[in-house]
């Protein structure tokens, strides 16, 4: 898919113009082809203004935004965008990345955006994304969902999209990034709005690595679970039953077990092309969980190393939990 780059207004007129890229889908489908934009200006705020046709795909930019860290308002009425900008600038902590969904739904002031635009780029770092589709597109969308288009009244779906591609144009013309989302299903858009938008060292996909009793229950949050009941119990050693997996008396024991290291190995081994297709498919956290008797020493040793493994991937971040070791 295409990105690209437009010029922001008549002061800039030297910028490109905008491409555009593909994407399905109804409010949850939308995003295409876009640019990287450059670093905006060193400033304390930044304000992404996503805006475009409905039915691109707006609902699924904003939440692919909020994974990334930005703090998303929609179906702001035009008139509140500088007044919003102002409380998020002078609020305690600040909101350094705001993103505001503007549209058509914002009824007849929605011709007053293109201005405040301009009053909002000469005192901070401002973006537009404007999600676009193809016309057949976007009546494919509205007609499986049974929604008529915000502009349509009395006449057809075109009717409605006609209308609204004639008050966006100008909007369209000045954005900084253009995604047709004709192509494109709602797992690639959230992928380009978070490769466009999303911080550069964040991590692609966040783990949770937990361990359990069995005898509590499995997690029922956890995506993958494994077993190390395999594994001698160090419970039945006196000298280790009061410690814990954290212990390195207890996770030296563990971790020398036979088969220990090898499950380690080949669970992490396994685990990579897991999370490579986790990221692909835009699944941002995931809990994986090894489970043991109570909870406490075989479970927690393995869940530590497996930690220290897969921390060293790129891309990946990791969090440790251990559920039940409080609980003997």
């Amino acid at each position: 898919m295409n990105q690209g780059e437009s010029g922001r207004d008549a002061e800039s007129a030297a910028a490109p113009a905008p491409e555009t890229t593909g994407d399905t889908d109804d409010s949850a489908s939308d995003s295409g082809g876009e640019q990287k934009q450059s670093s905006p200006d060193a400033s304390p705020q930044q304000v992404l203004l996503v805006t475009g046709m409905s039915g691109a795909g707006r609902t699924t930019a904003g939440n692919a935004l909020e994974d990334v860290g930005w703090h998303v308002v929609d179906n702001l009425p035009p008139q509140m965008l500088l007044p919003l900008v102002d409380v998020a600038e002078k609020a305690a902590g600040g909101l350094p990345r705001l993103a505001v969904v503007v549209d058509v739904r914002g009824g007849a002031r929605f011709s007053e955006v293109d201005q405040m635009v301009r009053t909002l780029r000469a005192r901070t770092a401002t973006r537009v994304l404007f999600l676009d589709a193809s016309d057949n597109a976007l009546v494919r969308r509205f007609e499986s969902v049974r929604r008529p288009h915000p502009l349509q009244a009395g006449g057809t779906l075109l009717d409605g999209i006609t209308a609204e591609r004639a008050r966006t144009a100008q909007l369209r013309a000045s954005a900084d990034v253009v995604v047709d989302t004709s192509e494109l299903n709602i797992h690639k858009l959230a992928t380009t709005i978070t490769d466009l938008f999303g911080e550069p060292d964040a991590p692609g996909v966040n783990l949770t690595l937990t361990s359990f009793g069995h005898k509590y229950g499995v997690p029922t949050d956890a995506d993958i679970v494994a077993d190390a009941r395999f594994l001698p119990n160090p419970y039945w050693i006196p000298e280790l039953r009061p410690g814990s997996g954290l212990d390195a008396e207890v996770s030296d024991y563990v971790l020398a077990q036979e088969g220990a290291g090898d499950f380690v190995d080949r669970f992490a081994a396994l685990l990579e092309p897991v999370i490579a297709g986790y990221g692909r498919e835009n699944k941002r956290h995931a809990t994986i969980a090894i489970g043991c008797t109570g909870g406490r020493h075989r479970s927690v040793a393995l869940i530590e190393e497996l930690a220290r493994r897969l921390a060293s991937q790129p891309g990946v971040g990791v969090t440790t939990r251990h559920r039940d070791l409080d609980r003997e």
